[in-house]
């Protein structure tokens, strides 16, 4: 794949600096919707916003005594807001009101009651209820119930800010025309008893309420049904004292075991009947009509689109939790696997007398791609130089625009020689130098690079193992004395490094890198050389190895020091290419799942693994974080807090630990925890777009990053 000319370069540039709002917008976007559901749903479920806080009785100084001594039914609205009127029940009228529902087991057991014998009720709803069990409340209209407010997660509103009772109040209206295409006047508020116990708390709420152009209404005769003191007790309870007298009687069709209330309100209806009583809605034994009204147009709509996607967050929140259980069973999965292989693998490879095989002193064959690396390839080169081991060096420059041939041919360093080509793409580049090669083994490097002096010489002790077809060496974090240079340092270490090890003791190991890696000449002639079918040339061609019988491994000593991405941009360009060029390598070498030996086993192994560690839980980490930020702000801060700081200790124990394997002084995991926060949303970000690129068939061009050259030399590290 051709690079761009050094003016699209500039081009591509400017775009890139342009798009990350773009970038980031579908993912960004994701993220937020899932949120917005999460909140929605804990909204509905009384999650969110929730407040037991409750009122001690106090002084009624300030309310009018009229109200005091008066029904159950308060108008505080309009002109009466300062001199309200009470209506009481007229005489021989009960109207059995229900508090907290729709529950979708206990009020279609009242409904059915209810329908049997004829009676209409007045069911002052929760908002959140209703948003949960619209069905019901569609019902009770249907059945000519009348339906009033009682908020919409049942707070005591004399300790609630009248920001938060407009919210109780419109949001519990939306929900109602959401589900029942209506609004009601009525309104109980929680926590509510009879008129006659109204206090300096409960009236300014009741003037508020009523400014609003509700009545508030109250009860004659509380049953306390949420007790279960048994059917008689209700039944005594809700019967008038007064023989004849009208009653607004409170029962409630939710929150607990309502078998008695059930039982207890056919008993009472038959009861009262027998005495000449009959039953009312509030409306109905007031004379008016107008409690309830039909809603159309944009409260309709609006109605109807917060039910919808409330539904969708509650039957959503399961999944993503089967999903939360899901990355938590893959990452602890993953470190479980880490650990003990990596731990296999060290006293494998480290045991007194472990050699791989004859010793490998003869010359090899390095190979440094070269494309605008004038900043690097000095250092290159020099670091090469100073090798142990025997080397015949190939710089192939492909058609770089900057001075990197001419750095190259000044230095005229001994065993170093020079091809030029037209703008190729890096595969092409390695073949040419493939082609060129005049030993067996043969290094690869990127220009960007430097090696140790022993670096090659470790590289190449396990082609003595004539099973061993390449090797992975280990790449280092060179300019990791920024924060953005520590994070890629702890990952290199953590995840690189620890997956090496793992997939070496599997024999499955899927990438070598390109910056440290050595290949038998001969393996990879028989796969094709390095191929231009993917961005992931590396990833493909160890694929590839793989599935033709090769043992690839891991030498954790051949140490090669590279420049990591210095910037945000640059590391989020290098990380889409590796991701989607993974994905690509990974769909190319598919049939591996249905091949027989060694390509089988790393079909139904190795891409596997792949998949679910690379690329299932990246993707789906930043739950992680949806469900911390959750809990924190709605649900449970401390206990959230502390269960995340218990996964951190696990993942910081783990990074102390692949520290100490790499012999690592482990200062960098300070920044640990921030890493962790950063990393799981860029990856996910990186993976999600790279995701859309192959599904969409889109193609992402190479990318050259900005280099500084400040890795000059092998940093020793004790």
């Amino acid at each position: 794949m051709p690079r761009p000319s050094h003016r699209r370069q500039t081009i591509l540039r400017s775009r890139r600096l342009a798009a990350p709002p773009l970038r980031f917008f579908l993912p960004v976007t994701l993220l937020v919707c899932l949120l917005g559901l999460m909140v929605l749903r804990g909204m509905a479920t009384n999650e969110v916003f929730h407040d037991t806080r409750t009122t001690e009785s106090a002084d009624s100084g300030t309310v009018p005594e009229n109200l005091l001594a008066g029904g159950p039914v308060v108008d505080a609205r309009g002109d009466l807001n300062d001199d309200p009127v009470s209506y009481s029940i007229p005489d021989r009228t009960i109207v059995l009101s229900f508090d907290d529902g729709p529950d979708p087991l206990w009020t279609p057991k009242l409904l059915d009651e209810l329908a049997e014998r004829h009676v209409h009720a007045s069911f002052f709803i929760t908002g959140a209820m209703a948003a949960q069990h619209p069905d019901i409340v569609r019902r009770m209209v249907a059945e000519g119930h009348e339906i009033g407010l009682h908020t919409f997660s049942h707070p005591d509103l004399s300790l609630q800010s009248k920001a938060r009772l407009t919210y109780e109040l419109s949001q519990t209206q939306l929900a109602l025309a959401g589900v029942a295409g209506i609004h009601s006047s009525l309104f109980r508020p929680p926590y509510s008893s009879t008129a006659s116990a109204v206090d300096d708390w409960t009236w300014p709420v009741v003037k508020e309420i009523g400014s609003r152009g509700y009545l508030t209404t109250f009860i004659d005769a509380d049953t306390e049904d949420w007790q279960r003191p048994g059917v008689k007790a209700i039944v005594d309870a809700a019967v008038p004292k007064q023989p004849g007298k009208g009653a607004m009687v409170l029962m409630h069709d939710a929150g607990g075991d309502r078998s008695q209330t059930v039982e207890a309100v056919g008993t009472l209806i038959d009861t009262l009947e027998e005495r000449g009583y009959r039953f009312a809605t509030i409306g109905e034994a007031l004379g008016d009509s107008e409690t309830m009204v039909e809603v159309h147009g944009y409260q309709l709509w609006t109605g109807r689109a917060y039910i919808s996607a409330t539904q969708l967050s509650v039957e959503l929140l399961p999944w993503l939790v089967s999903l939360l259980a899901v990355v938590g069973v893959l990452v602890f999965g993953r470190f479980a696997l880490m650990l003990v292989l990596s731990t296999v693998h060290v006293r494998r490879t480290r045991r007194p007398g472990f050699g791989w095989g004859p010793a490998v002193t003869g010359p090899v064959t390095v190979l440094v791609p070269a494309y605008n690396e004038q900043e690097c390839i000095a250092n290159t080169l020099h670091s090469l130089s100073a090798g142990e081991q025997p080397i015949e060096v190939i710089v192939i420059d492909d058609g770089s625009s900057d001075d990197t041939a001419r750095i190259v041919r000044d230095l005229d360093l001994p065993g170093v020689r020079l091809i030029t080509q037209p703008n190729s793409g890096k595969p092409q580049a390695l073949n040419t130098g493939i082609a060129n090669a005049s030993h067996d083994i043969i290094v690869m490097m990127d220009g960007d690079t430097v090696f140790e002096p022993s670096t090659v010489r470790e590289l190449v002790q396990p082609f003595g193992d004539p099973t061993v077809g390449a090797v992975a060496g280990n790449a280092k974090v060179g300019n990791r004395d920024t924060l953005i240079g520590a994070w890629q340092h702890i990952e290199y270490v953590m995840g690189f490094n620890l997956d090496r090890r793992m997939y070496d003791v599997l024999n499955i190991m899927p990438t070598i890198p390109g910056a440290v890696g050595a290949f038998r000449r001969s393996a990879l002639e028989r796969v094709g050389g390095m191929s231009e079918d993917t961005l992931a040339e590396d990833t493909d061609v160890t694929m590839a190895l793989l599935r033709d019988g090769w043992r690839i491994v891991y030498a954790e000593k051949a140490r090669a020091w590279t420049e990591a991405p210095a910037s945000m941009n640059q590391l989020w360009s290098q990380r889409y290419r590796w991701s989607y060029g993974t994905m690509q390598a990974m769909w190319k070498h598919r049939h591996a799942l249905v091949e027989r030996g060694p390509g089988g086993r790393f079909g139904r192994i190795g891409l596997p693994l792949v998949v679910l560690f690379g690329v299932l839980a990246p993707l789906l980490a930043p739950l992680i974080d949806l469900f911390l930020l959750y809990g924190i702000l709605f649900v449970d801060a401390p206990r959230t807090l502390t269960a995340w700081g218990g996964v951190l200790i696990v993942q910081g124990l783990l990074a102390y630990y692949s520290f100490r394997l790499d012999r690592e002084k482990p200062w960098h995991l300070i920044t640990l925890p921030v890493q962790q926060l950063v990393y799981r949303q860029l990856m996910y970000l990186v993976l999600l777009q790279s995701s859309i690129t192959a599904l969409t068939g889109g193609r992402l061009r190479w990318q050259k990053l900005r280099r500084t050259g400040e890795v000059s030399a092998p940093i020793v590290e004790v």
